[in-house]
């Protein structure tokens, strides 16, 4: 029998995306609230005790509600909200993190999918803490762009429709400048840092794609090494290739920019260590789509892990 897969909040952008992906799968069952019945407290109760996997596309306490009224029901859980990113008792759905976590996950009742920009942040920060390289206290700064479609139905609104009261006009736009962004606690928690990064994101005016940059001063690191030795630990970490790709250093040198439009519509994502060999600098740089990789793409590989079943091509 086919597992039954309900997505609690398939209406938000994230929920849309993942429905996208699933709706032609003939391996599973896919529950569809009627949308009559999308406020009706019983009913979701219902959808939600009786499938197989529940994806959660919700704000945050809605989330927690969620769980609460069908965990005891032995459903699983995938989480596309930040209540449970950094809970110890919940699996975080990156796969690529380390080794063991895809094994994690396909085992798992409570799997926290991961934020768009700590997805980019981690896979450029982790696998250098772990490898020795990155002291954990090291004083980071991370920054990043993303399309707009990252912000939900509301930042789209703003963005695509000039003519409504809080339409923003800017082309590009910082926020977050009191620097206390939901992604920095996943950031430090999964990164293996003691000590907070200063995160600035932003947000360009194109719908999907983001970049995510990482600067770093090689004689803070452990042992002064190369851009060599930091891309080499990079690419020994994802050797596995799959969808975390090492951009190879001469591919990198022979760049004149970079667009956070690049892995817009795909599921992947690229590791660039940007440079000059014996500056003493480099920049670290993570390309994605913030609904793929990012969002709805992660939270549908974590959905086959758990299921035990090979994505379609």
């Amino acid at each position: 029998m086919a597992p039954k897969i309900f997505i609690d909040g398939e209406h938000g952008t994230t929920g849309l995306q993942i429905v996208t992906r699933l709706q032609d799968r003939t391996d599973i069952d896919l529950m569809s609230m009627p949308a009559e019945h999308r406020r009706d407290a019983d009913v979701r109760t219902r959808f939600l005790r009786e499938a197989d996997i529940a994806i959660l596309c919700l704000p945050d306490d809605a989330a927690r509600e969620a769980v609460a009224l069908a965990a005891d029901a032995g459903t699983r859980f995938i989480d596309a909200s930040t209540a449970h990113r950094s809970h110890p008792d919940w699996v975080f759905g990156f796969a690529e993190l380390n080794r063991e976590q895809s094994a994690r996950i396909a085992d798992a009742q409570f799997v926290s999918n991961p934020g768009c920009y700590s997805t980019g942040a981690i896979a450029l920060i982790a696998p250098l803490v772990a490898a020795g390289l990155l002291p954990a206290d090291y004083p980071l700064s991370i920054n990043g762009v993303s399309g707009y479609t990252g912000g939900g139905k509301q930042l789209i609104a703003q963005m695509e429709n000039a003519s409504q009261e809080d339409a923003i006009t800017a082309a590009y736009f910082a926020y977050a400048l009191a620097l206390g962004h939901k992604h920095v606690p996943e950031i430090v928690t999964h990164s293996g840092l003691t000590r907070k990064p200063i995160f600035t994101p932003a947000v360009g005016r194109f719908a999907q794609g983001m970049l995510v940059n990482a600067p770093l001063h090689l004689e803070l690191l452990n042992g002064n090494p190369s851009m060599a030795d930091v891309h080499a630990a990079l690419a020994t970490h994802f050797s596995s290739g799959g969808v975390v790709n090492v951009v190879p250093l001469s591919q990198s040198a022979s760049l004149a920019r970079l667009d956070p439009e690049e892995m817009a519509g795909t599921n992947s994502m690229r590791l660039y260590v940007l440079g000059t060999e014996g500056t003493g600098q480099l920049n670290l740089v993570a390309s994605l789509d913030n609904l793929g990789k990012g969002a709805s793409g992660a939270a549908v590989q974590n959905l086959d892990l758990m299921i035990g079943v090979q994505a379609p091509a």
